[in-house]
């Protein structure tokens, strides 16, 4: 995310350079996808996930940079807080029994990383939001020293002209009143507070927006049914507060250009789409450049050469505008390929609930896709962006808006219609029997239990608060708790709620 010194200033020659140069990128897309030049073959999957770094008190670690030196691993990286790291695990083909693979890899790099954690002493965490997150956790200090955010905090705050503001009513715990978030931040290290699980999912051009619409279509039955960002600040706020948190933390928006329907660069979209053009299309025409970064390429010329663009500058604006279910455009081996980057779910609980939430995006997907007349046909896009919100709000509770069945509760939906869905999707893509049933087997029994880890958390702070504890020592005791589970890799519906 841009190479740009910590110290550049950005000039308005800069801006219109930078414009110039994404419309050229641009255009060597639209050529690109006219000659039908990316890369072809079955889908390939990949993932990032996100972990949290605790002490002995299961408070935040600010321990990242000594952790990433006892693991000496590239595929870790750091992320926005100190208390924070990033495993990236490499793509692999969806079919056959390659998502077993995924999850072997996944499980033996985080046991590298705790065993590393350990000796750093430190703790790791696969969680939405660390609860026990105070204010002073997101102090400035506490950003990790990578100028790429450093410059990214300067831009978003110049371009706001005034602190974030974080304003959220919850979810009412145990019958009591909803509980309220107000407060403001000078940076975007709230953001930090967000560890997400991202499914990517490489697919040609021609397949492209049938895939992107399903996604969206998705979106608020995979954050209902995965839930696990009960807690912020102390308080209990959404089943899944990573989404409004996300988009507060990084708002560019005034309150007064949000009145006036100015569109977040945390997005969901506004409408369905025919061709990915029309995402990177969109994203060039309603954002302003946060880091106009140029490079020395023509990509205009590089195509005209037969070899393959970078297209850098329209790549790294791509990087800035935090959509939902983003478009990526990138180049291995000489060859260009496009994914989908889901980035609605939470990291954790287990390995296997991050598998078999990816197994249930992809199969469900791929299903979707496979049905006429497409769902997206018979759904408006607003009800799409509508049953994101429910979801993240009221996880299974949520009342969801669903083409031929009406209003309908996220595990009932899935039960009746997608998981039948994502078998087939999954059996299109070539998963092997075996690994198909191991992770959709999840889905169905977290369905059936109506058990999220969102669920789970918010059950044992209440169980713990009715034995006269405060809200930080439930906190507190119910991560402790969460953490044994999380080892045991029991998926979440299977957890004691004692």
């Amino acid at each position: 995310m841009g190479k740009g010194a910590i110290n550049a200033v950005y000039t308005k020659q800069d801006l219109q350079r930078y414009r110039n140069k994404t419309q050229r990128c641009l255009d060597a897309l639209s050529r690109m996808l006219a000659g039908n030049s990316f890369a072809k073959g079955p889908e390939r999957m990949g993932l990032e996930l996100e972990l949290n770094l605790v002490d002995d008190n299961l408070d935040p670690a600010m321990a990242n940079q000594q952790v990433l030196k006892h693991i000496d691993d590239p595929a870790f990286q750091t992320e926005l807080g100190q208390h924070n790291i990033e495993i990236n695990v490499p793509p692999r083909p969806l079919a056959a029994d390659e998502a077993r693979g995924l999850e072997e890899e996944l499980r033996a790099g985080l046991n590298t990383a705790n065993d590393a954690a350990r000796a750093a002493g430190v703790g790791l965490v696969m969680i939405g939001i660390l609860p026990t997150l105070r204010p002073d956790h997101f102090d400035q200090r506490w950003m990790s020293p990578k100028s790429r955010y450093a410059i990214l905090n300067r831009q978003i705050l110049a371009t706001r002209s005034e602190d974030l503001e974080l304003d959220m009513e919850g979810v009412p715990l145990g019958g009591g009143d909803p509980e309220r978030l107000r407060c403001a931040a000078d940076s975007i290290l709230p953001e930090s507070g967000c560890t997400s699980a991202q499914l990517h999912l490489q697919v040609g051009p021609d397949q492209f927006a049938a895939h992107w619409n399903a996604a969206q279509a998705l979106a608020g039955v995979q954050v209902a049914v995965a839930a696990n960002s009960p807690f912020l600040l102390g308080r209990a706020l959404w089943h899944e507060t990573r989404i409004p948190l996300f988009e507060q933390a990084t708002d560019t928006r005034s309150p007064e250009l949000r009145n006036q329907g100015v569109r977040p660069r945390v997005w969901f979209g506004e409408r369905w789409i025919s061709s990915v053009f029309d995402l990177f299309e969109e994203n060039v025409r309603y954002f302003a450049p946060l880091l106009p970064d140029i490079q020395d390429e023509d990509p205009l010329a590089v195509l005209a050469a037969g070899a393959t663009p970078s297209l850098s500058e329209l790549r790294l604006h791509n990087s800035t505008i935090w959509r939902w279910n983003r478009p990526v455009y990138d180049v291995a081996d000489g060859v260009p390929h496009l994914r989908i980057e889901n980035r609605v779910l939470p990291a954790g609980p287990t390995v296997i609930d991050v598998l078999a939430n990816a197994a249930f995006f992809f199969g469900a997907m791929r299903g979707l896709v496979e049905v006429q007349p497409p769902v997206w046909s018979e759904m408006s896009f607003q009800a799409g962006q509508d049953n994101l919100y429910a979801g993240a709000r009221l996880g299974m509770e949520a009342r969801l808006h669903w083409p031929g069945m009406g209003w309908i509760q996220p595990d009932e939906l899935v039960l009746r219609k997608l998981l039948p869905l994502a078998h087939d999707g999954l059996r299109s893509c070539g998963m092997s029997d075996a690994a198909r049933e191991r992770y959709l087997a999840v889905i169905e029994q977290r369905c059936v239990a109506r058990r999220t880890g969102a669920s789970w958390q918010r059950a044992t702070v209440q169980s713990l608060s009715e034995r006269g504890v405060d809200r930080p020592t439930a906190l507190t005791g119910m991560l402790r708790r969460y953490m044994e589970y999380m080892h045991c890799n029991l998926p979440v519906h299977a957890w004691p709620l004692s």
